[in-house]
């Protein structure tokens, strides 16, 4: 079964306890072996190109070294801990080492939940889900779904409105000062734009007798199985078996306000 297949709410709820979960602990094993599990799911169970997972990996990776580059600057030592380079001021230990390695596996780890959850779920089913299954009120989720379609077609009108202004003899702005102007003078007709299209999305969804009682039907049925939680039930085991190995290397430590 492919993870696009589960319920919205339910890989939601997943991503959420097991982020709280790997919050508990503080050593580099567990979030790696998460994030090794992860990886993997996403890519065997679920339809995601990898090119578009690296590229939205990357920046969490380089912001992974720089939490680990500040964290070895930046650490204390403790007395009794093991020294395994000085210079200078600069003296790296063994605990130290690991409490930098273990925020920056962090880091990536819940990059690769997230990442799951955006790359396999539909906006539209999860705000459908979010109303069905955990009472979210029909007018916010309508409104979200409505301003989350109205983006392509800003960027739409946007385009529009720039090559006109090309076509005009508008020149390209430069300076800060022109650019402000050019701000100016693309917000207005975007805004315009956007009211009327608000108004006129409110007035087909009054005729259609939408009234934002949460007692609804909907065309769209979304519904939680047994599956959905096994699903829950294999990423908090695999979350556990990952802290449980790392206790059996003698590496598993608890978050104790370490920086």
């Amino acid at each position: 079964m492919l993870l696009h297949e589960f319920n919205p709410s339910i890989k939601a709820l997943t991503v959420i306890v097991c982020v709280l979960i790997l919050s508990v602990f503080f050593d580099p094993v567990t979030p790696f072996l998460t994030l090794v599990v992860t990886a993997g799911a996403t890519f065997i169970f679920g339809k995601v190109s990898f090119k578009r997972w690296i590229l939205l990996f990357s920046p969490f990776i380089f912001m992974a070294i720089i939490y680990i580059w500040s964290a070895l600057i930046f650490s204390k030592t403790i007395e009794g801990e093991t020294i395994l380079w000085t210079w200078g001021i600069f003296t790296l230990t063994e605990e130290g080492f690991q409490r930098a390695l273990s925020l920056g596996m962090r880091v990536l780890s819940f990059t690769s939940l997230s990442l799951l959850f955006i790359l396999t779920t539909k906006p539209t089913e999860f705000l459908l889900s979010l109303m069905q299954q955990c009472r979210l009120p029909p007018k916010l989720a309508y409104g979200i779904m409505a301003g989350y379609r109205f983006l392509p077609l800003m960027k739409e009108e946007f385009e529009i409105i720039r090559s006109a202004h090309r076509i005009r003899g508008v020149p390209k702005a430069r300076k800060l000062s022109e650019k402000m102007a050019e701000l100016k003078r693309y917000s207005v007709p975007l805004l315009a734009g956007a009211i009327r299209k608000a108004e006129r999305t409110a007035m087909a969804m009054e005729s259609k007798g939408f009234t934002g009682d949460r007692n609804r039907d909907f065309y769209q049925k979304i519904s939680v199985s047994w599956k959905d939680w096994a699903y829950f039930s294999f990423f908090i085991g695999a979350v556990l078996a990952s802290a449980y190995i790392s206790w059996l290397f003698g590496f598993l430590r608890l978050y104790n306000g370490e920086l």
